[in-house]
């Protein structure tokens, strides 16, 4: 799962980094960012990429109650294309999520013990994300987001059985791509990333 990660970086490098406009979006810093809270993210329209900012737990457009949006804030890549939760969206309303890093938790007896993953360059990368719009009783858009997982990598895996989705360079404009609608083309792209690029470290949280 990812049920915490760290965005630090300024929103002018990630608009640069992921080549998008910059729409207003505010966002504080923050090394502990979780679900619940308002998150950018890179949305394409064949056009062009935008900056836009999503609340982090999806609510299907079909949800009677929005609190369903507090389990949503992963979808599990080996079921987005057939579960009713997600496979509209993973057909329609893909979104890139920007990150500096993410936290896993590895239990030790009764203790569950933080570390922290990274790039090893250094830069800033992208979860892949899926987001919703739900009309509220007072008529009101809300919009809002998930981060897909998938399973560990060698690094990732003597902590968790699970790690988010982080999208190569080389993928992130066909996942993007509003007019790729076929899973075919979209479940490679959902692969552990390499391990040899990335670094883990005990975290203080």
């Amino acid at each position: 799962m990812c049920g915490r990660f760290v965005l630090i970086s300024d929103l002018s490098v990630i608009a640069r980094e992921f080549d998008a406009s910059n729409t207003s979006v505010s966002f504080s810093p923050s090394r502990n960012v979780s679900p619940g809270r308002h998150i950018p993210a890179v949305v394409g329209s064949g056009q062009e990429n935008r900056l836009v900012s999503f609340l982090w737990g999806l609510i299907p457009f079909w949800a009677k109650d929005p609190s369903i949006g507090a389990k949503l804030f992963n979808a599990r890549a080996e079921t987005i294309a057939e579960k009713p939760s997600f496979k509209n969206a993973f057909r329609q309303r893909r979104c890139l999520i920007p990150a500096d890093g993410f936290y896993e938790w590895k239990t030790e007896g009764r203790q569950k013990i933080p570390f922290s993953f990274h790039l090893k360059s250094g830069k800033p990368f992208a979860f892949a994300g899926l987001y919703e719009q739900w009309i509220a009783p007072d008529k009101k858009t809300v919009e809002t987001c998930t981060i897909i997982t998938t399973q560990a990598n060698d690094i990732v895996a003597p902590v968790h059985n699970r790690m988010p989705v982080i999208v190569p360079k080389a993928g992130q404009q066909l996942w993007l791509n509003p007019e790729i609608k076929d899973p075919a083309h979209l479940l490679d792209i959902l692969k552990p990333y390499p391990a040899e690029e990335m670094t883990c470290n005990p975290a203080n949280l």
